[in-house]
Parts: C-alpha cells; structure tokens; sequence
C-alpha cells in the first residue's frame, strides 16, 4: 500500500482548519497532519515531520501568509496550495503567492448546501493530489464517492451538423490548471498586439479570475480581461473565463463572442476545458486552435479531440516545461494534439498557424 499524502494545514481560524481537515480526511490518499493556527506553530510542526503538502492561509497574526511563503520556498521548499477568501484584497495576496511559488488557490470552504460543499470536497482533494506530484524549486529571496463525473454534453450538446457561414478569422482557444497562472503569463507576454482572439479556460476560484486578468493585461501587448457574457473575441484581446461558470465560444455570422452560463462541474471543473473546446470545435472548426496547457487530469483531452475532428489545429504544453503533465498527456494519448512543444515556443506556433 503506497504512504498517503501528507497535508499540513496552517490557518488561523479554528472552524477553517476543521472544515478543511474533514474534507482532506474523506479522501483515503491523504492524511492530514496535527495542523497550525499560525507560520511559528507550522515552523514546529515542520521540523518533527515534513508535509507532502501545506494550505497556507493568507492573512493570519503574528506572521502573514505570504512572508511565511517566502521564507519557507527559499530555505525548505514544500509544495503550497494558498487558502483564501473571496475579496479582492484576498484574491491580489493570492495571485503574488503564485509568483512567490505557491502551487494553486483554492477558496476558503464556508457553509452551504450540500452540492456545493460536495463540490469542493473534490476540488480541493484534487487539488492537494496535484500539488503532492509538482516538483518545487528553492525561490530565492525578492478514491472516494463522488458525483458521476461529467462530459460536456452536461452543458452543450455536440452539433448533428456543422454547416455554418464562412469565416476566415482564426480564433485560439486556451485550457490550463495546476501551474497554469504561471505559464499562461508567458504564452500570452510572447503574443504581438495583433495577436488573435484568445478564450481562455483556468481552473481557479470564483473572484480570482478577475484580479488575475488584471495582472496578465498589465503585462502584455495584448488586452487582457475577464470575460463577460457576449464579449467580442478580437484581434490582439484574451478573454479568462470567470471562476465558477462555464465559458463557451459562439458565433453570429462572422463574429466570435462569449456565452457565459452555469451548470454542472464538466471533467470535475466549472469553467471545464472541455466545455470550450467543444464550443469551439462546434463554432469555430478549422478556423480554431487549441492549446492545452500544465495541469492535472483530463479536462480538455476530450473536446480537443473534438476540435482536430473539426479541422482544428491543436498544440500541447511538452512534459518537461509543465508544472504537471497530466492534461497535456491525457489529451497526447487520446489522439487531439497534433504539435507537443516546450512552452517557450507556442506563441510563434500559434502565430505561425494564424
């Protein structure tokens, strides 16, 4: 029997640390630790038994979240999956700590209904697994029962036919998870200001999406924003589907826009890659290109296929340049990709292909 993850959660809300050991505890790969109301108690805890994986609170006393992070990715680096809450000075700390090294973001869980706290159960137990596998760096200083897991017919259904009004304008759809924020940076500061229309699909909470589109367009030559129910995809503007709804790619006559609609988790996820994919595979066909990016799973695997059974060009994210290679593999072996690149070259593919 392969040892369980061990998971360390630090935070200084005793209700948090509880709701979060009992999630982590229902999931029989995991094992959750004595845990730590604050950085000093965790430093403790650390140095008699070292985690596989630390949530790590933002805002705690005595030492914040993210000074705690610094100190601990450049002296013992330990993969950390940052715990916030849902406000805009919460969702800004976050998005620094993926740049200070944290791994992912998941949402503080509060009370609701039972769909909901089920929802992310599994989101947050994927997320731990994930982060168990990413292999850290120093940063120098500056199976259970679940609900039935969906496909995207939950959402749309494929087309009985594809005839459509012609169009030439080349669109480029973009899926990425576990160490996504990070490489999505550098696909979209390589792009020109004239660079396609891009709709991107990142599995992150609700209300980061926002901030976290903010970062990137203060960045990049090209607009960034999130996007919106009927925004125009457009010439040298990438859209980041919002944290909790499903984005898809639609079209009247010549023009691309943006449904933004709710629904189940699709792949386990809402936004799910495949939910766009097979909107643009739908809408956009061989005027598409798909890229899928780092992350863990197989969200998109599916609708890439799709999309390449439309007569898309799709590009995937090689192993040795993601954080975690598991939708890119699943997508490699289910036979939707038709380039495997290291990230540093897909902007010029994509602009070479549109």
């Amino acid at each position: 029997m392969e040892r369980r993850i061990r998971v360390l959660i630090v935070d200084d809300s005793a209700v948090v640390r509880q709701t979060l050991a009992s999630i982590l505890s229902s999931d029989p790969e995991i094992e959750v630790m004595l845990p730590a109301s604050d950085p000093y108690v965790a430093a403790q805890r650390i140095s008699q038994q070292v985690p596989d994986v630390i949530t790590l609170d933002v805002e705690m006393p005595r030492m914040d979240g993210l000074t705690f992070l610094r100190k601990l990715m450049h002296q013992h680096p330990i993969p950390v999956v940052m715990c916030s809450s849902l406000t805009p000075e919460g969702s800004q700390s976050a998005l620094k700590a993926l740049e200070y090294g944290a791994v992912e973001i998941i949402r503080k869980p509060v009370v609701g209904t039972r769909q909901f706290l089920e929802e992310a159960r599994v989101r947050i137990c994927d997320v731990v697994k994930a982060a168990a596998g990413v292999r850290v760096k120093a940063v120098p200083l500056r199976k259970f029962d679940v609900a039935p897991k969906l496909t995207a017919d939950a959402v749309l259904t494929r087309p009985s036919s594809r005839a459509m009004i012609e169009t030439t304008e080349k669109v480029v759809v973009v899926g990425a998870s576990t160490g996504g924020t990070e490489a999505l940076r550098v696909l979209l500061e390589a792009l020109p200001s004239d660079a396609p229309g891009i709709l991107v699909v990142q599995h992150m909470p609700e209300n980061f999406t926002a901030a976290f589109a903010q970062r990137l367009d203060s960045l990049c030559h090209i607009s960034v924003k999130e996007a919106q129910n009927n925004d125009t995809l457009i010439r040298g503007r990438a859209l980041i589907a919002p944290g909790n709804h499903h984005a898809l790619l639609k079209r009247s006559g010549a023009r691309y826009y943006v449904e933004i609609k709710g629904g189940p988790l699709v792949s386990r996820h809402r936004p799910s890659v495949d939910v766009l994919f097979r909107s643009a595979a739908t809408y956009a066909g061989r005027n598409c290109v798909g890229v899928i990016l780092t992350g863990m799973g197989d969200d998109g695997a599916r609708g890439m296929l799709e999309i390449k059974e439309a007569g898309g060009i799709n590009i995937a994210q090689n192993e040795a340049s993601c954080v975690v290679f598991g939708m890119p593999k699943e997508a490699i072996k289910l036979g939707g990709v038709d380039r495997v690149l290291p990230l540093d070259k897909i902007a010029q593919e994509i602009l070479n292909l549109t």
